[in-house]
């Protein structure tokens, strides 16, 4: 249940803000938005300021209001703005959105997207700014460190160390009888104790108790050479001045947004060359499952885990895909090199088509996730459920 309650308040959060930046170019265009929605409908409540004064607006009430209806709604799946004349290709009054400039519409449709960005930037800056842990290879200038520590970052499936029970995130302190303080230190004290057949002792620190795992080390192909099968880091509480932080955040969301056009880039040759989806891909119950597991790592991890689904979600709405931010770029840029008006009846039927698309993929994909996940994601249905 806990989890299930933590993936909607993530994704609420960001398609909320992804929603609010086209809320604010709209505005800031003259376009009048219609209703700005918590939730998708049916409305529960809403809201709507009114010859000075605030008014509730009924549920099913269809009128149009001089200014913008604040609806909570019973599907808790993020949020949505309804702006003037979007959806209605024919409406050209002043403060519609189809009465606008190519330019103004290209604005106010990407605005979503730079609002995810700028605030998978803002969490990085908070957190390079309160202090996070992290590898310490590569510092950046002007970086403060905290709570140094070795740190098992990755634990091979059926190696020595997952038999002892080692996991990822411990904080190794003594191999055998030798103390070490620098995960090179640790290579090396491996590599030399770590014999065939031979009991091998690790000292760990987890949740601020130290425990003494007995190892039996094996001969690993990768590295030619008895070991227990584990990945280590130096690993310490970084904190960055404000000044820092924040070109350092500009970077990470950089960073991972290459990363993620790069993955998306692969998936699509994988798609084309040889006509298989990739087995990474997740819909929204493989998203919720990955949110439940991060956010027991803690909240600077459940954040960095968010900020990376807002840059996610802002490159995927860039995907020139009918139905999609992206997919409306498209034809505003047709327009400008055309230098006229685009058939909007045509581009409403072409964004009809790619949302049925859209919808087909994240069944397919949700299909897999349950075939993946199915046991837990019904516990936790029923668990949400009260059964």
């Amino acid at each position: 249940m806990l989890t299930i309650l933590i993936f909607l308040a993530v994704l609420s959060v960001l398609v909320i803000f992804h929603e609010f930046g086209h809320f604010l170019m709209a505005r800031f265009f003259g376009v009048k938005a219609e209703e700005f929605g918590l939730g998708f409908p049916p409305r529960a409540i809403g809201f709507v300021r009114d010859g000075g004064r605030w008014k509730r607006v009924k549920k099913g009430d269809a009128q149009s209001y001089p200014s913008t209806i604040w609806s909570l709604n019973w599907l808790p799946l993020g949020g949505f703005v309804r702006l003037k004349g979007e959806q209605n290709t024919d409406n050209h009054e002043n403060d519609s959105f189809a009465s606008k400039s190519a330019w103004a519409r290209a604005w106010i449709l990407v605005a979503g997207v730079l609002m995810n960005w700028l605030l998978a930037i803002l969490i990085f800056t908070i957190g390079f700014s309160v202090g996070v842990p992290t590898d310490l290879n590569g510092l950046p200038e002007g970086a403060t460190v905290k709570d140094r520590h070795i740190e098992i970052t990755q634990v091979v499936e059926g190696s020595p160390a997952a038999k002892a029970g080692m996991l990822p995130g411990d904080h190794v302190t003594r191999i055998g009888s030798v103390g070490i303080d620098t995960s090179e230190a640790a290579r090396t004290e491996l590599s030399k104790q770590s014999k065939v057949g031979e009991s091998l002792t690790i000292q760990v620190k987890r949740d601020e108790q130290m425990l003494e795992l007995v190892t039996q080390p094996a001969f690993i192909e990768s590295i030619q050479r008895a070991g227990l099968g584990i990945g280590l880091a130096d690993v310490g509480t970084v904190r960055l001045p404000v000044y820092r932080a924040i070109p350092q955040a500009v970077v990470t969301t950089y960073t991972f947004t290459k990363l993620i056009l790069s993955g998306f880039w692969d998936m699509l040759r994988d798609l084309v060359v040889s006509q298989k989806t990739s087995t990474e891909l997740s819909g929204p119950v493989g998203i919720a499952v990955m949110t439940g597991k991060v956010a027991k790592q803690g909240v600077w991890a459940l954040a960095q885990f968010a900020a990376i689904l807002s840059i996610n979600l802002a490159v995927v709405n860039l995907l020139p895909i009918p139905a999609l931010d992206g997919g409306r770029l498209v034809f505003v840029f047709i327009e400008v090199l055309r230098r006229k008006r685009r058939s909007l009846v045509w581009e409403a039927r072409l964004h009809q088509i790619g949302f049925l698309l859209l919808i087909s993929l994240i069944i397919l994909v949700t299909a897999k996730d349950l075939r993946t996940y199915g046991a837990p994601v019904w516990q936790g249905i029923k668990q949400f459920v009260g059964l």
